[in-house]
């Protein structure tokens, strides 16, 4: 196998940029080792719609989104915030009306995240698209080694993965000690947390003046959200658990079982029957996070590329993924920005022999 562009990884910032290539007449091949595209993004799929297990939200004033779902057909919605909030103490009681609705104001995707990723996918050429293909080894002048024994001599590389994750491949030649460092030290924005979701048949908790939003210094869950679709189909609760990687492995039960009784608390003996659940933990996931992500940021962290990762292998190295643009890392804004950027340095060197 022989391409322009080779791109490992089959997120939104992988997809978003085989999207360009593509329009541009490019020539591109994308690998990505997951069993499905998407990376971050993921869903519940339920009977009644689907329900975001990663990024679920995106803001006014982001254009490359807005410009995005109008491109795919899709349509936004804003995040469900009428009604109160409720706070819980250390000791379990709950307080109605404290506080604020935390992401009024925010936009959500009518059928969840995942359809930007299917609507990518369906307008991508299925033969340039891999998935479960795994790399063995990248080598600067033979190409890409797969896991299956494939190969695929590629012009230019990009590494549409999280920078740590770039950071554990085997290139030739190899990062030095200061570059992997670097790479190394760039958080995965999410990588160590987890989410728990609960699916009901009815968004029940707003007919009773709740807005589905929560926050709580007893937990499990220290952040509670309606997740429900715009019509409130499917109806469905989220939260982000406060407990460290290290101690929610192995204890998915048990989390579950202090989850439903954390929401029972805080919204009342119906929230203890759901109809579906799940605990998302993208903390053991090896495509997204590594040791390093075991304890995440406390804050937003200032992202972008530092010198020592720029115009590796004479300009034919490339880093994209959200974390590697100052433009909104970190949110799906900023996997389509350097999605953009990449394209245009591809572009630019698309005179340039093998």
């Amino acid at each position: 196998m022989k391409t322009k562009v080779a791109i490992i990884g089959g997120g939104l910032a992988g997809l978003a940029l085989a999207k360009r290539l593509d329009q541009t007449g490019i020539d591109f091949q994308l690998f990505e080792g997951r069993s499905r595209f998407g990376g971050r993004i993921a869903a519940l799929q339920t009977p009644t719609g689907a329900v975001d297990l990663g990024p679920s939200w995106f803001w006014p004033g982001q254009p490359r989104m807005a410009a995005l779902l109008k491109t795919l057909g899709l349509t936004d919605f804003a995040q469900h915030a009428k009604g109160d909030q409720c706070f819980e103490d250390e000791a379990g009681r709950v307080h109605r009306g404290m506080g604020f609705a935390s992401m009024e104001g925010s936009l959500r995707i009518a059928g969840g995240v995942v359809r930007l990723v299917d609507a990518l996918v369906a307008g991508l050429p299925a033969d340039r698209l891999h998935s479960s293909a795994r790399i063995n080894a990248i080598d600067q002048h033979s190409g890409i080694e797969l896991a299956n024994g494939q190969t695929c001599a590629a012009q230019h590389v990009v590494l549409a993965l999280p920078p740590r994750i770039a950071a554990g491949l085997t290139l030739s030649p190899a990062l030095t000690p200061n570059q992997k460092r670097s790479l190394q030290a760039i958080p995965t924005w999410m990588a160590g947390h987890a989410k728990f979701v609960a699916v009901y048949d009815t968004p029940f908790w707003r007919n009773t003046g709740l807005s589905g939003d929560a926050t709580s210094r007893r937990g499990p869950m220290v952040e509670i959200h309606d997740a429900s679709g715009p019509d409130g189909t499917p109806a469905a609760l989220f939260g982000f658990l406060g407990l460290p990687p290290q101690h929610r492995k192995g204890r998915a039960q048990e989390i579950t079982t202090a989850a439903l009784d954390q929401l029972a608390r805080i919204f009342g003996a119906q929230a203890m029957t759901p109809a579906q659940v799940t605990l998302q933990d993208w903390a053991f996931e090896p495509e997204t996070a590594t040791q390093h992500d075991l304890v995440p940021p406390s804050s937003h962290p200032d992202y972008g590329l530092p010198p020592a990762l720029s115009g590796l292998w004479n300009g034919r190295l490339h880093f994209a993924s959200t974390e590697a643009t100052p433009l909104m890392g970190g949110y799906m804004e900023g996997a389509m920005t350097v999605a953009e950027l990449v394209a245009t340095e591809v572009e630019k060197s698309s005179d340039r022999p093998w």
